[in-house]
Parts: C-alpha cells; structure tokens; sequence
C-alpha cells in the first residue's frame, strides 16, 4: 500500500508551486487573476479556520484545565507561560535593534522622504482600558467577535467552575469533552485542506506585492527577516533544546506546518488548529498546549517587536535622527509592555509601533512609508509568533513535569 504523503509536505510543495504560479503572472501582468480566482479560494479556507477557532479555543482550553484538574497548576502554566514570552519578547527587540543598526551604519536603508509618508494611527485608549475590555459583557458577542482575550477568560471561569462543582459538575465535564472530541475531528479534516490554502494565498501574494515599492524596501525586508530567523533559531530552537531537550532539526520538522500555514495566513488565530497538531506530535501535553497555544496566538508578539525595532531605526533614519543608547533602551522597553498592552487590539502591530514612534517623538505618520509592503512582514512575523507559541508549549511542559517528580 502507497504512504501517503505528509501533510507538512503537501504543504510544502504547495508553497512553491504558489511562489512559481504567482511568479508566472506577476511577468505576465496578470496579478487580477490571482485576486479575482485563487485568493477566493485562500479565503475560503482561512474562513473555515476562523470559524472553528472559537470552538477550538474555548473547548480546549476548559478541557485542558480539567485535564489538569487544580487550578494551583493552571495559575503556574499561566505564570511560566508569561514570564517566557515577555522574556523572549525583549530579547527579540535586542536583536531587532542590532540588526537595524547595522544595516542602518552600513548605509542599507533606502533615503525615502519622509514628508510623503501618509498614515494614520487607529487610537489606543491605554493598557487599563484593555484590561477591561478582557472581561466580557455578553459571552455571545465575544464568540461572534472572535474576541480570543475574552473567550480565554470565559474558558477559565468555565473551566474553574466546572472543576469547583465537583460530582455535580460531571455532566458539564462530559458535554465538554464529547463537544471536543467532535470538534477535533472537524479540525482534522479542514487541516487537511491547508495545501489549498498555501498555494491560492502564496501565488496571490507574489503575483500582487512584485511592485516596485517591494524592491525600493527590499534591504528593510531583508534586515527583519534576519532579525526573524536569528531569533527562531537562537532562541526557540536553543530554548527548545536546552529547557525540553529536543534537537533544533526535530524541534523545526514538527513545527514546519504550522510555521509554513502561518506565514501564508499571516494569522496566529486561524493557524492554532495545525500548532496544537504540530506541538501534540513534537510532545507537549494536550491539557498544556490548549492554554499556552490560544494565549500565545493572543499575547506573544515577538515577531512584532523584531518588525517595529527595524522599522522605528529606517523611520528614524529617514526622519534625519541617529538613535542614542538611550533612546533604544525605551524601544525595547515601550516595545515589551506594549506587546502585552495592546494584545488582542485590531491592528496591534501598528498600534505598538505607533507607540514607540510616539515615545521617540517621530511623527506616526511615517508609518506610511512602510506600510504599503506590511503584508510582506506580518508574514514572517506571525511565522516567528506560532513557532514561538509551539516552544513555550514544550519548555511549559517539560517543567511542570520536573515539578511534578
């Protein structure tokens, strides 16, 4: 009997045949094509994830806390799990900033005017006004609004009353778990479904972004994307290795579904179906990945910060300022508690740039100069944030299970 092929491979190969039809008509001038006829199909599917994201989110996370059957643990997953990604979160800022200021020392930045830059910045109302837009007024509106924050808490409170009802809580305990089970089998099959996804969004990307803007930022694109990779590899991977034992080569072929999807998608969210798949097989246990992996997709923004580093030095550069040590102290600063500040806002990879913009006091609306490209690098930054959500969940595992020797 023939194996079938994996899926990280169908993946895969879906990947290039994207890049390649997208580049074919790109040349030709036949990027409408792309819109009009492949994306569609793209959006199908990421329409599919987004609808079963919810249900995901909320059943596996109660289950998970039920799984782990004392809330003393879940208050502990919940404290590690934070502690890493604000720590790999400022870390990432580090190595955004020194590869921003070597390409910008190096004279790699394009000279762009700034005074043609035209953005303007969605308002943020402060980090107390998201904490209580944490906590829901109608269970129903958060569900329908995806508002991940507020179905996390609502799978908490869910999930610590269920366990709190004891015996007269079984009934709510079995429906949970029966709803799963069904709604992993749902997952299942719209995974499956991801090469489709990868191929229509891939060729329309390439067959769209080719424009002259892309070639005019290409060392800024550049400089991320090393800034991405460098912490991928240095800091997930090391993580992965030191705190779960797990090689890098292992650690990145379990994650390279997830890390491929998320790239194409550019959505933590709708990618969390094929990270609890990619973490389920690299080890992490079940009732761990289902609390750490919806709160990262919502929290861990390490890709945002690497993103904004390089492109607060080009605006600055662009601007006329050479940033002092100083200076980029408070980005690293503004960037870390912003990531946690603005999680879960629309847009909050241009809110956090916004704010550090602000704190250097360069004018926000020089986010225009970069923002015509930003798709090119929310890719590879929520590709960073999912592989980083997959490491939490093995470095979280592995500790509470010392813990519990």
């Amino acid at each position: 009997m023939k194996k079938k092929m994996s899926l990280p491979m169908q993946i895969l190969i879906a990947l290039i045949a994207g890049i390649v039809v997208g580049f074919i008509l790109y040349s030709a001038d036949l990027a409408n094509i792309a819109t009009n006829y492949l994306k569609p199909f793209g959006d199908i599917f990421v329409n599919l994830l987004k609808f079963i994201v919810v249900p995901v989110v909320l059943l596996s996370m109660i289950d998970g806390i039920l799984s782990m059957n004392d809330m003393r643990k879940v208050g502990s997953v919940g404290i590690k799990t934070v502690a890493y990604f604000m720590v790999t979160t400022a870390i990432a800022c580090v190595i955004g900033l020194v590869f921003a200021n070597i390409f910008n020392g190096a004279g790699l930045f394009p000279p762009l005017n700034p005074e043609e830059a035209v953005y303007e910045a969605k308002e943020f109302n402060g980090f107390m006004s998201v904490l209580v837009g944490i906590f829901p007024t109608n269970m129903w509106k958060s569900f329908t609004d995806a508002n991940m924050l507020q179905v996390i808490v609502i799978a908490l409170f869910f999930g610590g009353a269920i366990m709190a009802a004891g015996e007269r809580g079984k009934l709510a305990r079995d429906i949970v778990s029966s709803f799963y089970a069904v709604i992993e089998k749902l997952m299942g099959f719209i995974i499956s479904l991801a090469p489709i996804g990868v191929f229509t969004y891939m060729a329309w990307v390439v067959a769209t972004q080719g424009s002259e803007i892309l070639i005019t930022l290409l060392l800024v694109i550049v400089c991320a994307y090393l800034g991405y990779i460098v912490h991928a590899v240095v800091v997930y991977s090391l993580s992965a290795k030191v705190f779960a034992g797990m090689s890098p080569i292992k650690f990145f072929k379990g994650a390279f579904a997830a890390m491929i999807f998320a790239f194409t998608s550019t959505s933590s969210a709708a990618t969390l179906p094929v990270s609890k798949e990619c973490a389920h097989e690299l080890g992490a246990e079940d009732d761990i990945a289902s609390f750490v992996l919806p709160l990262g997709s919502t929290i861990n923004m390490d890709g945002t910060a690497i993103y904004q580093c390089v492109a607060t030095v080009f605006i600055a550069s662009c601007a006329g300022m050479h940033l002092t040590l100083g200076q980029m102290v408070v980005v690293v600063i503004t960037a870390t508690l912003a990531s946690i500040g603005t999680a879960g806002v629309s847009g909050a990879g241009m809110i956090m740039l916004a704010m550090v913009l602000e704190a250097l006091g360069i004018p926000v609306a020089y986010i225009g100069l970069i923002v015509a490209v930003d798709r090119i690098f929310d890719m590879g930054r929520t590709c960073l944030n999912v592989t980083g959500d997959i490491a939490c969940s093995l470095c979280v595992t592995k500790w509470e299970s010392k813990k519990q020797k």
